[in-house]
């Protein structure tokens, strides 16, 4: 069933398990998520970025919005890092029901405004927002932050953020960080930032940058002939902690990525001869439905719905 961001994050954040909320770019990785979160009785999002949609245009969020209206668990189309007010009404107008306004690039006082102009728009069409205070490192499509402008979210002032803006649920830099790159070893995790805000606000809190690299799809993707540095994710002791404590939207994208490219490497490496699409696209889809699987587990949402 399509249902918007507040009718999974509220019984998220109230019963103390995270939802996977993972980007899509194409038919196979929507149907990997939908599907598996099916199967396992769980609520998920979907997101698209603004990259997505460049991409896949309404043909991809219709993919997403058929399969989502078929099933029979609670299914959110999200726009993921919304950079304007435009951005969030063109994704409400393709059919989202959850989006991302992204102005923490800006100062305080501006991405109050900018933020409390797409919830005003967005609650008037039934549509909850998620928006950002703090910054993460990393890359993410068309985000790039260097690590000495990244920085943490204040508390105090998240609560003046929300109290001025009603937005729906908060992304919190809290030492997660965009893309496969997180840092040199375990990243750290500031888990007192995160209970110190848990305390102050009672909105769904969102963790972007969540993906869990797993060491052995890295390896299997340096073993079919890719090359990556040392990539390193949140560890799953991490995400478990932090969702005891308000985090209850958990962005992936990189992991299933990663799945993906190591899917097809793999096929095309083992079976040269090999011209099927379904027959390079399917087990790539498996390898993600195995990524899916085991981060709902983590999240503690597996039979939720």
């Amino acid at each position: 069933m399509l249902v918007t961001g507040n009718d999974i994050l509220v019984p998220a954040r109230a019963g103390k398990y995270g939802v996977g909320s993972f980007n899509t770019n194409n038919m196979e990785i929507t149907q990997a998520i939908i599907h598996t979160a099916e199967r396992l009785r769980s609520p998920v999002m979907v997101q698209m970025s603004e990259g997505a949609i460049k991409y896949g245009g309404q043909d991809l969020a219709n993919i997403v919005i058929d399969l989502a209206e078929r099933a029979t668990v609670p299914v959110a189309l999200h726009l993921d890092h919304g950079s304007s007010y435009e951005s969030a009404l063109k994704a409400i107008k393709m059919g989202f029901t959850s989006v991302m306004i992204d102005a923490s690039h800006h100062q305080f006082a501006e991405n109050i405004q900018e933020t409390r102009r797409v919830v005003e728009a967005a609650h008037a069409m039934g549509i909850s927002v998620e928006a950002e205070l703090g910054r993460l490192g990393g890359i993410e499509e068309h985000i790039v932050v260097d690590e000495k402008d990244a920085f943490l979210t204040d508390p105090e002032e998240a609560v003046q953020f929300v109290e001025q803006t009603g937005t729906d649920y908060l992304a919190i830099a809290i030492g997660t960080s965009h893309g496969a790159y997180k840092g040199k070893g375990r990243p750290f995790i500031d888990h007192e930032r995160i209970e110190k805000i848990e305390k102050l606000l009672s909105i769904p809190l969102v963790a972007h940058g969540s993906s869990g690299v797993p060491a052995e799809i890295v390896q299997r993707f340096r073993d079919c002939g890719g090359e990556i540095g040392d990539a390193f994710g949140i560890a799953d002791e991490d995400l478990q902690r932090a969702t005891q404590h308000g985090i209850a939207k958990v962005n992936v994208d990189t992991d299933l990525r990663l799945a993906m490219t190591v899917g097809v490497r793999e096929i095309l490496k083992n079976s040269p001869k090999e011209f099927d699409p379904r027959k390079i696209m399917g087990p790539a889809r498996e390898v993600m439905s195995k990524i899916v699987e085991h981060k709902l587990g983590v999240l503690g949402s597996v039979g939720k719905a």
